[in-house]
């Protein structure tokens, strides 16, 4: 599955993780329900950041309580948006899920990470967990750019 996502997304998720810089900052990704997803992309259309909830070392662990996605899904019922994965930074570390992130993920999500070095934003990882085996694989990803109609 290749993950697509608009420009300014990537800037919103570069700018989260800085601002919450040396923590982990975290959110979810949103798509639209289409058939895109049978020709292999997963396009993004919004993100959501959310706060890191985890209780001490936030700077190595992010954590978003159950019933806090459990109100996030509900509120998505009825629109033709769905949750298709979840975003998180990690500081002064590499663009890739750590032990605790791959114990914690599902299977059917896309998982973005961020590397946030010295407080800027490097870096960014698409993943995906198999179900099977239970590891994440990278997955390719690319920047949707904005089209301007021509004057």
């Amino acid at each position: 599955m290749r993950v697509v996502l608009p420009a300014k997304l990537i800037d919103e998720i570069r700018r989260h993780g800085e601002a919450s810089y040396p923590e982990e900052c975290c959110g979810f990704l949103v798509a639209r329900e289409s058939p895109s997803e049978t020709d292999g992309l997963r396009r993004i259309v919004r993100i959501t950041p959310m706060e890191n909830r985890m209780e001490g070392a936030r700077g190595r662990r992010f954590i978003i309580p159950p019933e806090e996605l459990r109100s996030f899904e509900t509120s998505l019922d009825g629109t033709d948006e769905t949750l298709v994965g979840f975003y998180h930074s990690h500081p002064d570390h590499p663009a890739v899920p750590s032990l605790f992130d791959q114990e914690h993920a599902w299977p059917w999500y896309t998982y973005l990470v961020l590397a946030v070095e010295d407080g800027r934003a490097g870096e960014l990882g698409a993943f995906e967990l198999g179900a099977e085996d239970r590891r994440f694989t990278p997955v390719p990803w690319s920047v949707e750019r904005e089209v301007r109609p021509a004057r």
